[in-house]
């Protein structure tokens, strides 16, 4: 199973397809708002982290990230889920526009890669995000990558041990160390996912497999093609 969304001006809704590229429904998260949805991922124990993190124009005093349990393989249109925690987070160092969400499977921090087209994006952490606070989220460092590369979607694989992020026409790949947090292992320069991405125009989505030897990506608009990347598997 996959899960996406789509962002601003539309509904609070997750998109499920399985890996052929099937769709299998489309499910609403109730009483949840759709600011600007930029990014999904997996959490722990069967959970999906929906991230409203977008803000185009930088000027969101506070983002947003929602914990849903899993809709089943089988959820239909129609069906609905409902929050099982709501994290309101703010820049320390003001609002800025972000289309990058991770999880640390080591410890539940929530990572923010910020979105430039100059400089390269910031990272960061909340290590310990709360339901009923507003939490701070505190710059622990910068992207080694060129000026430019504007981050657009990343995944952390389920094992812990890979993360991805990407552009809109590259993909850059971090093997975690042992004991490593993602946020540490951002600040390391990475290695260049010898693929291009250009093909997607408009590529704003990535999921790695559970092992991170392959990721999945598929672009904005109608009718859009799911593309699988890998060692041995090429493109699809």
């Amino acid at each position: 199973m996959l899960w996406s969304l789509n962002d601003s001006g539309h509904g609070p809704v997750l998109l499920g397809f399985t890996t052929a590229g099937r769709s299998v429904g489309e499910v609403t998260v109730a009483g949840a708002q759709n600011t600007d949805w930029e990014d999904i991922g997996a959490g722990r124990r069967g959970t999906l982290l929906v991230g409203d993190i977008g803000d185009n124009l930088a000027q969101r005093p506070s983002i947003a990230v929602l914990k849903v349990p899993e809709p089943g393989a089988g959820a239909g249109a129609g069906g609905a889920i409902a929050p099982t925690a709501r994290y309101e987070l703010r820049y320390a160092d003001g609002p800025r526009d972000a289309e990058t969400l991770l999880f640390d499977p080591a410890d539940g921090s929530l990572v923010i890669v910020s979105k430039s087209f100059g400089p390269p994006g910031g990272i960061y952490v909340a290590r310990r995000p709360s339901s009923r606070a507003v939490t701070t989220l505190r710059r622990t460092g910068t992207l080694k990558l060129d000026d430019g590369e504007a981050v657009t979607a990343g995944s952390v694989s389920a094992d812990g041990r890979t993360i991805v992020l990407r552009t809109y026409d590259r993909a850059f790949a971090w093997r975690r160390r042992p004991g490593e947090a993602v946020d540490a292992a951002l600040r390391r320069r990475p290695c260049v996912i010898d693929v291009s991405l250009l093909a997607e125009v408009q590529g704003e989505a990535l999921a790695l497999t559970a092992d991170g030897r392959a990721f999945y990506t598929v672009p904005e608009g109608p009718e859009p093609a799911l593309r699988r990347y890998g060692s041995s598997a090429g493109a699809s």
